[in-house]
């Protein structure tokens, strides 16, 4: 029985937050993406995906392995994928393509490194913005090059990789559903200290990273990706051996209408309280349909942050409290609480601050994971 070990969620090329080769795609080039895995066991395969795509994408080969230092994959651990017995297979547009299982021993907490050849021309690729990890691409095919030597070009985000799967026979993964604090914003890029990597190291359980960074709840957007409510099936739903949601989602439908500085999300509608309650309130109906344990979170503060203002104040209040005293979610986390200065319950304490007053650094997300920790 496989599960899911490590996910990302989808979204439509764009320029995003950083530089990245989402709208131009690949050609005769090879992709090497590395990613930590939450749960271990003796047999891998992959889940390929090209949601966002118009065509089909053929993948011409591929490989997984043990991370080693960089591009490098450790030596004798590099498996070539295939696909329904064959070398290559097509990416359906709008569709994925999931890889035969092939024989590779890892563990929860190791890195594994996928690679992918592609010898025709991809188009615009589906992708995931903020990987807050280093990324590869090199000329030709580099499928079956351990030592990673002719991967040139570095990226941080992951491309057509939406989850990887092992054997590990569990069925107690926790999905964590979010916008750019599940995904990690202002964690240190490289070190995996997202609160997700915490929670699997505080619990021991798979942990799946189903965060979106600018996500929001309502809302489609097109660097952000879908409304919360429409990408949940897709993103978590569907993934093998989730049995808990943990949901942190609405802070950017608030927000974005207090600020100017994203642009690619205008007109930003003025959102109620009620509004984001209905959202809740459907994630709720999902998970449970499911048949997953739901867990709500409390917003986090983010007094003195550019999503801040009066309205955004009275609105994060109305919805928190909700989520606290209604008794719809199965349990409730109050990260808001948990993070709060003392002294101002408005603004995240400052030792845990990344420094936009928004988003937490290391400290703050192994804070929020202990938090979590205890209340699974």
């Amino acid at each position: 029985m496989f599960t899911a070990s490590w996910i990302a969620s989808p979204q439509l090329p764009s320029e995003g937050f950083t530089p990245n080769w989402s709208r131009e795609g690949f050609w005769r080039q090879s992709l090497r993406q590395v990613v930590r895995l939450s749960a271990g066991g003796d047999r891998v395969r992959v889940r390929l995906t090209h949601a966002h795509g118009a065509s089909p994408v053929r993948v011409a080969a591929a490989s997984v392995g043990r991370t080693a230092a960089g591009a490098a994959v450790e030596p004798g651990s590099l498996v070539r994928l295939t696909f329904g017995g064959a070398d290559g297979a097509a990416i359906p547009a709008r569709g994925e393509l999931v890889s035969d299982d092939v024989p590779l021993a890892v563990a929860a907490g190791e890195s594994v490194t996928v690679t992918l050849y592609f010898d025709a021309t991809t188009g615009p690729a589906t992708f995931h913005a903020q990987a807050f990890t280093a990324g590869y691409r090199g000329e030709g095919d580099l499928s079956a090059d351990a030592g990673g030597e002719g991967f040139d070009a570095v990226t941080e985000s992951w491309y057509f990789l939406s989850a990887v799967e092992v054997d590990a026979g569990r069925t107690d993964a926790v999905a964590l559903f979010g916008d750019s604090i599940t995904d990690g914003f202002g964690s240190t890029v490289g070190a995996n200290r997202r609160w997700s990597d915490a929670l699997a190291e505080c619990t021991g359980r798979p942990v799946l990273n189903a965060g979106i960074g600018g996500n929001l709840l309502l809302n489609d957007s097109a660097w952000y990706g879908e409304g919360g409510v429409r990408r949940l099936r897709r993103d978590v739903l569907d993934r093998p051996g989730v049995d808990t949601l943990v949901v942190l989602l609405g802070l950017n439908d608030i927000g974005f209408s207090e600020t100017d500085e994203q642009p690619t999300y205008k007109p930003a509608p003025v959102v109620e309280a009620g509004e984001l309650i209905a959202g809740h309130r459907e994630l709720i109906r999902q998970g449970r349909a499911a048949g997953l344990r739901v867990i709500g979170s409390t917003l986090l503060p983010f007094g003195g942050s550019d999503h801040w203002g009066e309205r955004a104040a009275k609105v994060s209040h109305e919805l928190n409290e909700w989520i606290r005293s209604a008794g719809e979610y199965d349990a409730v986390v109050d990260l808001g609480r948990a993070l709060a200065d003392p002294g101002d319950p408005d603004r995240l304490r400052p030792s845990y601050d990344f420094g936009d007053h928004l988003h937490p650094n290391d400290v703050g997300y192994q804070v929020m994971a202990e938090v979590v920790a205890r209340r699974l």
